[in-house]
């Protein structure tokens, strides 16, 4: 906490220097105006008036950082020893995100789109997009490449949950296979969060597909970690390593990963909690993750990764509710789209999503910061009123 205080503490002090200086220039103004009065019939008249508002160069206070968030490699190309079409790199920051006067970011945060290995009830507005792939992994990967322009694709292998179909990890294996055929983009491979068996099937898939560099989502603090961690290293995959809203347990668990997998095979998920359900806690853990390892902690110096996907667990982003909520299929992007923002600024690399209106929008906004430069002022001046 006092690293993160030290940062902000500074800032304060510069842009107080600023304050103060402003309030100094007000001050002589006003000194001027009294002096350009003249008294007459015992009131004050005010014989000249300023024309404009004085102009003050605004010089961002730029800062320097010891840490350096570690880079990640997900997917890897068929020079590589993979069969990815293309491979994303995330991390490698040394600012904070988008501080592009400080320094440029080296990567852009890139979008998974979360694909399912059975039929599953989703959202109205989530479900009129993706209807006739359903019941097609494969099918709904490649929807999600070429129409949606998703980065990397999740596969969540819930069929392997012993409470539901107890998939094999042959069957498990099989669905990968089928959806790394349909598309040539890095996966993410999801459990059932079921801690035996999902080590059991992601063992099957990283061996089936050692050298690809596949993300495993997700390793966690009551898995067999030494087993996970073995054979990630083994077969060439990288280690997505989840906890709770508790920076200490994400250390803890990065120590113990540590002794069997180097750095740049491990990313971060911090818990993401949806818009009106805990999101500010999720983004403020996430930001001072991401402070700490500026400043040089080196258990936190990791890419982070969002289930963005989590806004649709609240209620208003699904639920039919009386007109001033607006129709659900608008809501509802936007409460992923709104949860993901915060989350973006924190520093977040790596989102996971579902509905392809915020994929687009989230795209959309990070090309804008990454591109800098001004937006068109008139345009968004009445953003209030704008009908959609």
């Amino acid at each position: 906490m006092y690293i993160s205080y030290k940062i902000f503490g500074l800032r304060f002090f510069r842009n107080s220097i600023t304050v103060y200086k402003i309030a100094q220039k007000l001050n002589s103004l006003e000194n001027v105006n009294k002096s350009t009065s003249v008294r007459q019939n015992g009131e004050n008249q005010v014989k000249i008036k300023p024309t404009k508002i004085f102009e003050e160069e605004f010089i961002p206070p730029v800062e320097t950082y010891p840490g350096k968030v570690v880079e990640v490699k997900l997917g890897s190309t068929k020079s590589e020893g993979g069969s990815r079409g293309r491979s994303v790199i995330i991390g490698g920051e040394t600012a904070p995100a988008f501080y592009s006067f400080e320094k440029r970011m080296p990567h852009s945060p890139v979008i998974a789109v979360d694909v399912f290995d059975m039929k599953i009830s989703l959202p109205r507005a989530v479900k009129m997009h993706v209807k006739d792939v359903l019941e097609d992994p494969a099918a709904w990967a490649r929807l999600a490449v070429e129409k949606f322009e998703a980065d990397l694709v999740t596969v969540h292998l819930i069929s392997i949950d012993p409470l539901i179909k107890d998939a094999s990890p042959k069957e498990a294996v099989k669905t990968v296979e089928e959806v790394a055929q349909a598309v040539d983009v890095p996966l993410v491979i999801g459990g059932c969060g079921d801690p035996v068996k999902d080590a059991n099937v992601f063992e099957a898939v990283a061996e089936t597909f050692a050298g690809e560099r596949f993300l495993f989502s997700s390793i966690t603090r009551d898995m067999d970690i030494e087993r996970c961690a073995r054979f990630i290293k083994k077969y060439g995959h990288v280690a997505l390593a989840f906890t709770p809203m508790d920076l200490n347990l994400a250390r803890e668990l990065n120590r113990i990963l540590y002794d069997f997998l180097p750095k740049e095979d491990i990313v971060i998920d911090l818990t993401t909690a949806a818009l009106g359900y805990g999101l500010d806690y999720a983004f403020t853990n996430m930001e001072r993750a991401r402070l700490e390892a500026l400043m040089g902690d080196p258990e936190l110096a990791h890419p982070m990764s969002s289930g963005t996907t989590n806004a649709w667990a609240a209620r208003e982003a699904w639920m039919e509710l009386s007109p001033e909520w607006e129709p659900r299929e608008l809501r509802g992007p936007l409460w992923e789209l709104t949860t993901a923002l915060p989350l973006l600024l924190a520093g977040v690399d790596l989102f996971m999503m579902m509905h392809p209106a915020a994929m687009k929008t989230l795209k959309s906004i990070i090309n804008q910061l990454l591109r800098g430069g001004s937006l068109k002022a008139p345009e968004l001046i009445e953003w209030v009123s704008t009908k959609i």
